[in-house]
């Protein structure tokens, strides 16, 4: 497979694992996919802005996060988000710190 086919899969890959998690299952929570698989879409936002920034796009962490969820931050999680009780709240602070790093 040449390198502009890997490359398009790829996308089409991340566009339909945002298009899974923003569309057909916004019902599942950050918290729960950082728990459970060590990533959440904030990741996937930051790791879309890193990319852009590596190439030389300015790219700030909220447009980042609105390309990822759809809609502002704010307005995703105004719609979707619930509370998390205090053993997600814990689990959450270990899997950030193994899978992120330490928390600023």
């Amino acid at each position: 497979m040449d390198d502009a086919t890997r490359t398009e899969l790829e996308a089409a890959a991340f566009r339909a694992l945002v298009h899974h998690l923003m569309v057909k299952r916004p019902d599942v929570q950050n918290i729960d996919l950082m728990n459970l698989g060590g990533f959440c879409r904030n990741c996937l936002s930051r790791w879309y802005q890193e990319a852009a920034n590596a190439r030389g796009i300015d790219m700030t962490k909220d447009q980042a996060r609105e390309i990822v969820y759809g809609m502002p931050y704010a307005d995703w999680v105004a719609q979707n988000q619930t509370a998390a009780d205090d053993a997600k709240k814990a689990a959450f602070e270990v899997a950030f710190r193994e899978n992120v790093g330490p928390r600023d």
